[in-house]
């Protein structure tokens, strides 16, 4: 009898353990990283007020999924979202979150209500509902959501208009994100704060934000995650150069390394700021050099979990990797490779065409062992060189097009890491920028070997 009490005691408990346990995700290393985003140009055209997914192995460097086109709409609300937030539950699954707001009317935005999903994987969204966090008319921008251990609840934090000229952070707390508690203040530092996003790390929670008066990153610190304790335990900041917003805190998987994010808004729509920390408790944030991390194309606003290799590879499989690729130059980071009224250059991201700086990498036209690059939106043409001027023309099919369009791709000349093209019919001349201006040159000069090393990206 002893013997079957203790079956039956056992038999209990390895299904209580099938319960509270983590889900098996806890069990495999996070070693990548999923980001989601809307989009915007600076002329427009790539606005899309969806849910992008892109995904990263090393926290800087993202690859869009789906082509870079959206993954879910909102069928409630508003027909669009801005600010997505994804959490992993307790539970393994995620929980989505954005802004129940379409565009940039700013002015009308006062939706109490927030856009909600339930994804067991990120690749299919259900029960997509509205959830009201507010019934004093103030709109609830950027929600995010961090679990209260002490509450057995998720707090959601969000942005509110508490008056016509300044902003409070706002929390609602839930145990199923359908239903809500009642909204309060969650931190207020005695002027108008944005975007607050949640970290935690050796027991101390850290909340960073956008500083509205000056329209820099801000970070403030806690033992604990009640509402006001944040309040004036500012320790970081300001970061930033220019007017940056909705920022990220990304832990590198298996080291003490981090990554701060910030959205700049002004001069420049939608350009994400990096800068890196080995100890986040000290609040010093050193600039990232943009050669070094490329954001997904277009990305707005984001928000970043990490990920095991099982649920990155399912991600890859049902969304694929782009069918085009950009070429980032090594000396000047954030320009890239475009053609502007047929002429090959690089230009500074963001700007608009942006179809102008995607490429398909193709076999060479001359010879398959090496690579041209043919234009996304002018499908057919190709950079070619031409009196040793990089141009972009319509494959003619003649035997001097096809070598002029032809090189190969070779070890960087300033960084091995990186790639040169060396031209195909003109062996010791190699692909290279010149005031901005994409030409062939034989290359000698440490410069000029800068000037012909590029990254193919996505």
């Amino acid at each position: 009898m002893a013997g079957l009490t203790r079956r039956w005691i056992k038999a209990v408990m390895t299904a209580l353990a099938c319960v509270i346990a983590p889900a098996s995700f806890a069990a495999d290393p996070y070693v990548g990283y999923v980001m989601g985003y809307f989009t915007e140009s600076p002329g427009s055209t790539a606005n899309d007020y969806g849910l992008h997914l892109a995904y990263s192995t090393d926290g800087l460097n993202w690859t869009p999924l789906n082509n870079n086109n959206a993954v879910v709409y909102p069928k409630l609300g508003q027909p669009g979202l801005r600010d997505p937030f994804i959490l992993r539950k307790n539970d393994g699954t995620f929980v989505v979150m954005a802004t129940n707001m379409t565009g940039t009317d700013f002015a009308n935005s006062n939706s109490e209500y927030i856009h909600v999903w339930d994804s067991v994987d990120l690749r299919t969204f259900t029960n997509e509902r509205l959830a009201r966090l507010n019934t004093s008319g103030m709109h609830t921008w950027a929600p995010e959501a961090f679990y209260d251990a002490s509450r057995g609840q998720y707090g959601v934090i969000w942005s509110g208009n508490a008056t016509s000229t300044f902003h409070q952070i706002f929390v609602n707390y839930t145990s199923d994100f359908v239903n809500f508690g009642a909204s309060q203040v969650y931190f207020y530092p005695g002027f108008s704060p944005l975007d607050a996003t949640m970290h935690t790390h050796n027991g101390v929670n850290y909340l960073y934000y956008k500083r509205e008066s000056d329209n820099k990153l801000m970070g403030a610190r806690s033992s604990n995650v009640n509402p006001r304790t944040f309040d004036g335990t500012t320790y970081s900041g300001p970061v930033g150069t220019t007017v940056i917003e909705a920022p990220i805190v990304v832990k590198k998987n298996n080291e003490n390394r981090w990554y701060l994010y910030g959205d700049s808004y002004v001069p420049v729509n939608g350009e994400f700021y990096v800068w890196e920390s080995t100890d986040i408790a000290s609040g010093t944030w050193t600039a990232v050099d943009k050669k070094f991390y490329t954001q997904p194309l277009n990305s707005k606003h984001a928000t970043v979990t990490p990920v095991t290799q099982a649920e990155l590879d399912k991600l890859v499989a049902a969304w694929g990797n782009p069918t085009w690729n950009r070429i980032k130059s090594f000396n000047f980071g954030d320009h890239y490779v475009r053609h502007s009224a047929l002429q090959g250059r690089i230009d500074p991201y963001p700007f608009d065409p942006y179809r102008d700086s995607q490429w398909r990498v193709v076999p060479g036209l001359a010879d398959s062992s090496g690579v041209s690059f043919e234009s996304v939106n002018f499908p057919g043409q190709y950079l070619r060189h031409s009196n040793f001027n990089v141009v972009l023309n319509p494959n003619d099919n003649t035997s001097t097009f096809k070598a002029d369009a032809t090189f190969y791709k070779v070890a960087g000349l300033a960084d091995a890491t990186w790639s040169s093209f060396r031209s195909y019919n003109f062996p010791s001349m190699y692909l290279r920028h010149a005031n901005f201006v994409l030409r062939i040159d034989p290359i000698s000069t440490a410069l000029e070997k800068q000037d012909a090393t590029f990254n193919v990206v996505r």
